[in-house]
């Protein structure tokens, strides 16, 4: 436990102190303290901690707009946000959520909730940490328990669907023929159409609903995953 980073980002030092006191009496002690939205990006950036827990009203960028920063960043996409504010309508706890925060606590909180959200974010990230995954914006893909979760809900792909998700993801920019998606997959010697190809990727597209434009089509050759800003 003591060696799980926090980055706390908050910018009424009265409240920063109390949280980082708080987690250093429960024995946290890798601890990092963000004033406002710019130091807290950069701070990630460097120290990439294991939890963030983030205030939504905070001078410059918001933290709606660290959180979805976070969200589209390969490298940062799988730290777990928990939110900290005094919003506590349901629309903007929902905002929260859909912008890809773990958890949400409304201020002022009991310090023992504040504990007990934080090791638990901290479990699950131990917890992913044994399986591959794979991150692209608010899409992650976990090749050990055969899952796809996007924006928070777990989508309802076929073996074949999450078969050609998870190719893509795994090798984003690379531009795959039908039939090598075909071998790759399956396997060199098994019989399926290239319109079958066509199919399943218009379905599994149909899934991701917006998140499918992040799969693009190379007229004349195949299909790739592109890389960049991800929805």
């Amino acid at each position: 436990m003591p060696d799980n980073k926090i980055l706390i980002v908050e910018d009424e030092n009265s409240i920063r102190e109390l949280i980082t006191h708080t987690l250093k009496s429960a024995g946290f002690s890798s601890l990092y303290e963000a004033p406002n939205g710019e130091f807290a990006l950069s701070l990630a950036k460097r120290v990439k901690p294991n939890l963030i827990l983030l205030d939504l009203m905070l001078p410059g960028v918001n933290g709606l707009d660290i959180c979805r920063t976070l969200k589209a960043d390969e490298e940062l996409c799988r730290i777990p946000v928990i939110m900290l504010t005094a919003k506590s309508s349901e629309s903007d706890i929902v905002l929260g959520l859909e912008m890809g925060a773990s958890d949400y606590i409304t201020k002022p909180f009991s310090i023992n909730v504040l504990i007990a959200r934080v090791r638990t974010q901290l479990r699950g990230v131990a917890q992913r940490e044994k399986s591959e995954v794979i991150c692209y914006g608010n899409l992650a893909v976990n090749s050990a328990t055969r899952s796809a979760v996007l924006n928070g809900v777990e989508l309802a792909l076929t073996c074949g669907e999450f078969d050609i998700l998870l190719l893509f993801a795994a090798h984003p920019g690379r531009v795959y023929t039908r039939n090598q998606i075909i071998a790759k997959i399956k396997g060199d010697d098994y019989v399926v159409t290239e319109r079958a190809i066509d199919v399943q990727i218009l379905n599994l597209r149909r899934k991701l609903g917006e998140w499918s434009v992040n799969i693009e089509t190379i007229r004349g050759v195949g299909y790739r995953l592109k890389t960049g800003d991800y929805l």
